[in-house]
Parts: structure tokens; sequence; C-alpha cells
């Protein structure tokens, strides 16, 4: 049975009652969808600081990965032997799953030739992807069976966690030795960048120095730029950070990788009951004068987390850590 991966909204409809997507086409030109794809990605904090794989060609993209590193050996004297070595793959799997957001829209709007249906639809559209994948990826919200551990699970897993209490230097629990920075650090990567929830913006400005000037501020002209160790900070504000699961996430995010199976299609419902996630019914189309517009996208992701030199241990080893309040 086909995976439905769908947000907020449920739509149950008869195969009749659908104008097909040939006659949704002419509402929804191929480059709207095109700047709706690249929205997401904008949206979506984990897919803009995260490496695009090629487009997937089926709904699996086999991933070979680093699984055993050559050893080299001294050669004794001039008659000594050289031994061999060998180097090893493993194969991960990244698992396209569908994506959906359901757009009632008035049919009343629709007759009105001065509304700028795309300017109203886009942006909503892009904020619920975004909010669906990052939340998915980041905490496990939603997410699919079929798709890995989501990442604040995989750093719990490795013991890659810093837990940050009431009377704890924050400094020290990003910046020292048993940091969360370090914990990336002691798994053989460099971090590249951060996660983190808005609250963190407060408790970042709040740094000071010895002297007691804010450590993110060097004078009250400029703009305050968020970086922690010359990485550079996102603080998603879609919605999905669950800061009662972390407050922040670093990290090598080269090794957060997804492929898109398939970019955004629409269809366009003129009949047919639209259900909240409960159960009940937040619109029926024919009684309300709607229609509803549904976006559709398939994608999936992985963590490659090969085999580096710094730790061979697989299940020490992650390119990510938490800080979380206790």
């Amino acid at each position: 049975m086909k995976s439905k991966y769908v947000m907020d909204l449920h739509i149950f409809e008869n195969d009749t009652n659908i104008i097909d997507r040939t006659g949704a086409e002419s509402l929804i030109p191929v480059q709207e969808a095109n700047e709706i794809i690249q929205g997401i990605v904008t949206q979506s904090a984990v897919l803009q600081r995260g490496r695009k794989l090629p487009n997937m060609t089926s709904r699996q993209y086999k991933m070979p990965v680093l699984d055993m590193l050559p050893i080299a050996y001294f050669v004794n004297g001039d008659s000594g032997q050289k031994k061999t070595t060998k180097m090893a793959w493993d194969k991960k799997f990244i698992v396209a799953e569908e994506i959906a957001v359901i757009v009632p829209i008035p049919e009343a709007v629709l007759d009105d030739a001065e509304y700028d249906i795309w300017a109203e639809t886009k942006p909503r559209i892009i904020e619920a992807f975004g909010k669906k994948i990052d939340g998915a990826i980041l905490f496990g919200d939603d997410k699919p069976t079929s798709w890995r551990a989501d990442v604040v699970s995989t750093a719990t897993t490795a013991k890659t966690v810093v837990t940050l209490a009431a009377e704890d230097n924050l400094y020290d629990k990003i910046m020292g030795e048993e940091g969360s920075i370090a914990m990336v650090e002691n798994s053989g990567y460099f971090v590249n960048g951060h996660m983190a929830d808005i609250s963190m913006r407060a408790k970042l400005r709040g740094l000071k120095n010895a002297n007691g000037d804010p450590l993110f501020k060097s004078d009250i002209q400029s703009g305050t730029t968020y970086s922690l160790d010359g990485s550079p900070m996102n603080f998603p504000n879609n919605g999905s950070f669950d800061k009662s699961k972390a407050l922040m996430i670093s990290g090598d995010f080269s090794q957060l990788v997804y492929s898109i199976r398939q970019d955004i299609t629409f269809k366009l419902f003129t009949e047919g009951v639209v259900q909240n996630t409960d159960g009940s019914i937040a619109y029926n189309l024919m009684q309300n004068d709607m229609v509803a517009l549904r976006a559709v996208m398939r994608m999936g992701w992985e963590i490659p987390n090969p085999i580096n030199s710094v730790q061979t241990d697989r299940t020490k080893r992650c390119p990510f850590s938490v800080l979380k309040s206790k």
C-alpha cells in the first residue's frame, strides 16, 4: 500500500471528483513548482544546511559508505615482506517517503480575478513542508517508519549529548574539553554548523568576558552575527525546533545527506471531505463552496557516518552532538 505522509489535514476523495493534473497545470505553472522547491530548501533549516545528493531514480537510493580502513605496515629491512590490507564498504539506503500538504481555498477567492492566489498559497506550502521535514529529521516528529533514527536520537545513542543545568557555565558546555563541539571532534569530525532553539539567542547574548563585555557583539552599531568557533548558527523559526529535546544541535552537516525522489506535484479537488488528524471534519468542499489544492513531494535522508581514524567504533561515532537543558 502506498505510504501517505500528510500534514495537519487528511483528505478522502472519490477519483471521479478529481480534476486531473493536466487541468491543474493551467493554474500551477512549472516554474511556480520549481520556486516552491527552492523555497522549501530555504525555509527548511535541515535542507539548507545538509548536503543534497542527486535526485533519486527509484524509491531507494543505495549509498556505499566506508566501513574499514586500510592499514599500513613497516617493512623490516631489505628482505622484509610487504603485507596486504583491504578496505571495505557498507551500504546504507535512503528511502523516499511522501510528504504532502492540503490548502483549502474558497471558490469565491478563485473567482476574484484580481486576487493573486500564489502570493498567498506559496508561503503556506513552503512553511508547512519545511516544518514537517525539520521536525522529522531532527526530532523524529511523525517520521515515517522506513526513515532512520532522527538526529537527536542518533546523538543520544552515541552518547554525544551535553546536559546544561541552571548553574552550569554555558561557554564551557559548548566550547570546553567536554563540551558539545568537542563531542563531535572526538568522533573524528569538525563542526561546520549549529542549529538552536530561538531561546538560545538570549543565552548567547548574555555571555560576557572577564571585563563584562558581550562575547557576541563588539559595538552597538553593527548587527550581531551568531557563530560558535567560526561556524554559523541557524535558529529555525518554522515551529519545528523542540527545545524540550534539544537547545542546540552541533555537527558536521555534510554528513546529513538528502535526496529528492519527486519534485512538487499538485492536484486540485473540487469535491471531497477534508479531515483533521483527530478525525473531525474540517471542510466539506461541496458544502463550503471550496476547492482543495494538494501539494506532494517525495524525499529521503541519511547519515553516512563513514569510519575514520579518530573513532573506529561505529557505536561511539556520531557527526552530531546535542546540548539540552537538564
